[in-house]
């Protein structure tokens, strides 16, 4: 497990947050994002380096490219721009999140099966043109 550092690969060509391959999951308590973030490296097979953890100010500067507390809008280029923005929310809210490499369906639904243990907020899996809710 690590703090989320943007790569450059999670963004569109128009620099708009997709990380293809990637979920993201939102939870509004911090110590079930790292319960989550724990379980899904000691019990659910996950490595270190595939779960990174989110904290709200993090989600806000790198993400949504905004500072906490600005009220500078975030542009729109479609589906994904609506997705960050519901994300945001969420972090102004104080909603900690982890980023996971999940890229085939089995490791999606391991990383579900482990958080739905706990209330989370929000949970969307980026693939190739297409973002899933996943629940």
């Amino acid at each position: 497990m690590s703090e989320f550092v943007m790569d450059p690969g999670m963004l569109t060509m128009g620099g708009v947050f997709y990380p293809t391959g990637h979920a993201v999951i939102m939870f509004p308590d911090k110590a079930d994002a790292d319960s989550t973030a724990a379980a899904l490296v000691t019990e659910a097979g996950f490595s270190g380096d595939q779960v990174r953890t989110l904290s709200p100010a993090t989600f806000l500067r790198d993400i949504a490219k905004s500072e906490e507390g600005s009220d500078i809008p975030l542009p729109s280029v479609g589906t994904e721009g609506a997705t960050v923005r519901s994300f945001e929310s969420l972090a102004r809210q104080g909603h900690h999140g982890l980023v996971v490499a999940a890229d085939s369906r089995e490791d999606t639904e391991r990383l579900m099966a482990v958080a739905r243990r706990v209330p989370f907020s929000l949970a969307q899996k980026y693939r190739s043109l297409v973002i899933e809710d996943l629940k």
